[in-house]
Formats: structure tokens, C-alpha cells, sequence
């Protein structure tokens, strides 16, 4: 088991992903230690609370990503770094550029760098579909974010390390996305749900899904990859109508910075991206040491293949909806 005995890293753990990425391993796998790495004591405090039972195998560390001396303390004996820390609010990262690119790439270059130098075996970072085409800052600062993971895998030499990405959209009824905002318009008897655009699509995929995802990664990544789950597409529409049978929606105007569809691959990855089972790789087009070069076993995808909510071949129904609100906002 790829976990087990293994000393993990999440930066930005307190947050959604690293909690429920810590439980999955404490769970799934005997792991030597789970570190959790962020800026915000007391999240920290009360995450230590809720992990009580796991107490002997949780280290908690405060720190930022950009403090790089901080992070290569925080590294000392680690096997895998999962870093998911980023600031992600787009609204905030067009309001505060620089610190947007504070944490999203100089603090990238921190994680890459202090896994060069203490002996890291694993990194996996976690991108987004704002990445992809960006239309905002946070999309553009994330896209650079890739390269940079991307790239690192030049700098490894003989190194046993890889560093590879890990891509979805908004995880089903994560901080900032359309299910909290529904909930609380139907909290408050709300005339109506508000909806941007009634064009508009997204990708559905889980916290545990997210996760699961990582371990792949972890499991199969030989440096570069960028991994994206097979997962089904929803229109909002439809999920107004999972929430609340029969009211009324409005259409308020996409916002600024907004996407109709989530992209995850474009038709210019299409060259490099090849199919499994359940996920998609985008393989890099640059290998600098082809001892590690990875060997695709999937399928290649046609030119011009892009893998878009708006165009997806699965699609979830209202019913199906309902069924996933019920099950995955609790996994």
C-alpha cells in the first residue's frame, strides 16, 4: 500500500480537501505521520480536536507557503508533499494581485524548491479548471502554477522524485460554489434562485473522488503528468430544480470572470492526453530525462479532442441529482 509507513504533507490542510485527503489515509492506509501545514492556528485547533483519535499519527505545523525556510523545516523526513494551499476566491485575486501571486507561484516555487532539497519522494499539486484557458487572475496564476510543477521535473537529476498535477473544477458543494448559495436563498424563502446564465454547466465530482484522484497520482505518476477524472457533467438549471422542485429561477448575468462550461482539457492537449477507465492524463511535451519518461498505456485521444462540461457524454438528471446531494455532500 503506497501510503503505508509513509510520512504525508498537505499544505493548505485545514482546508475542505485536506481534512476529508487526511481521514481518507488515516482510514484507508497505516500511514508513519500525517502533517498538516497552514497559516491559520485556529483552524488548526479545531481540526487537532476533531482528529483526536488520530492524534499519535498528526503533526500540526504553522506556516505559509511563502516562507520557503519554513517549508524546508516542515519537509525534513517527508515521503510525499500534497500542496494544496492556494488563495482561490477569484473576486479577491482580481482585487489583490499580488497576493494572489504570492502564494499561487512564488509559493509553488517555495514547494518545488523545498522538496528539492529534503529529499521529497512525491509531490502532487492540485490545479483547476480555471487553469485552463484563464479568463481571470487566479486562472492565470494557477496556469503558471502547472508549468512550474511541470517543469520541476527538470530540475530532479537522480533524484528518486516526481512532481505531477491533479485537475478538477469546483468540488460539489465546496466553499464558493452554486450548492451553498442555493441552500441559503432556500434558507432565507427566497422568491426565486439566482442563476447567471441558464447556459451555463459544471463538472460534478466529490471531495473522496478528489482524493482518490491524488492517491492515483501518487500511485502511478513517473513525473509531468497532469491527471483529470472521467466524471459526469450537470446543467445548473437542473440542479435548481433538484433543490427546489418548482421554484422560480432568475437569470442574473454571467459575473465577471466566470466560465459557461468547465474545461479540463483542451483541443491543443489533445496531442499529449491519453484515455483510461476512469480518468484522463495529459502527458507533458517536454521530458528532460528519459529514464523517467512515462510510458502511456491508454488510449490516445483524437486531435482536436477537448473535454468540456458543456460537451460531456454523461450527464446527471434531476433525479441523479438529488440522489448525489444526498450521498456525496456528506462523503
Amino acid at each position: 500500500m503506497i501510503l503505508d509507513d509513509k510520512t504525508i504533507l498537505i499544505t493548505g490542510g485545514t482546508g475542505s480537501f485536506g481534512r476529508c485527503f487526511a481521514e481518507y489515509v488515516l482510514t484507508h492506509y497505516s500511514p508513519k505521520k500525517v502533517i498538516i501545514y497552514s497559516r491559520d492556528e485556529f483552524k488548526q485547533w479545531v481540526m487537532a480536536d476533531e482528529f483526536v483519535k488520530y492524534k499519535d499519527k498528526m503533526r500540526f505545523f504553522i506556516g505559509d507557503v511563502r516562507d520557503c525556510e519554513r517549508l524546508k523545516r516542515a519537509f525534513e523526513g517527508v515521503d510525499y508533499v500534497i500542496h494544496a494551499a492556494a488563495l482561490k476566491q477569484v473576486p479577491a485575486c482580481e482585487y489583490n494581485p499580488n497576493e494572489a501571486i504570492k502564494t499561487n507561484v512564488n509559493g509553488a516555487q517555495n514547494v518545488i524548491d523545498a522538496a528539492l532539497d529534503m529529499g521529497v519522494k512525491k509531490v502532487v499539486a492540485l490545479s483547476t479548471d480555471k487553469a485552463v484557458n484563464p479568463v481571470n487572475l487566479y486562472g492565470g496564476t494557477k496556469l503558471v502554477s502547472d508549468k512550474l510543477f511541470i517543469a520541476a521535473n527538470a530540475y530532479c537529476g537522480n533524484k528518486e522524485l516526481s512532481f505531477s498535477i491533479v485537475r478538477y473544477g469546483n468540488v460539489a458543494g465546496s466553499r464558493g460554489s452554486i450548492i451553498p448559495l442555493f441552500q441559503k436563498l432556500i434558507e432565507e424563502k427566497a422568491d426565486a434562485l439566482t442563476i447567471t446564465d441558464y447556459r451555463m454547466t459544471r463538472f460534478w465530482i466529490s471531495l473522496t473522488q478528489g482524493v482518490e484522484l491524488v492517491i492515483k497520482a501518487l500511485e502511478e505518476a513517473k513525473g509531468g503528468e497532469t491527471f483529470i477524472s472521467k466524471i459526469p457533467s450537470f446543467k445548473i438549471t437542473d440542479l435548481a430544480e433538484a433543490m427546489a422542485p418548482g421554484m422560480k429561477t432568475v437569470e442574473v448575468g454571467i459575473r465577471p470572470g466566470e466560465k459557461l462550461h468547465e474545461v479540463m482539457v483542451t483541443e491543443e492537449d489533445s496531442m499529449t492526453t491519453y484515455e483510461y477507465d476512469k480518468h484522463f492524463i495529459i502527458y507533458p511535451q517536454m521530458f528532460w530525462q528519459n529514464t523517467k519518461k512515462p510510458t502511456p498505456s491508454g488510449k490516445k485521444v483524437a486531435e482536436g479532442f477537448h473535454y468540456s462540461s458543456g460537451s460531456n457524454t454523461e450527464w446527471l438528471s434531476v433525479e441523479q441529482l438529488r440522489e448525489r446531494l444526498k450521498t456525496d455532500l456528506h462523503d
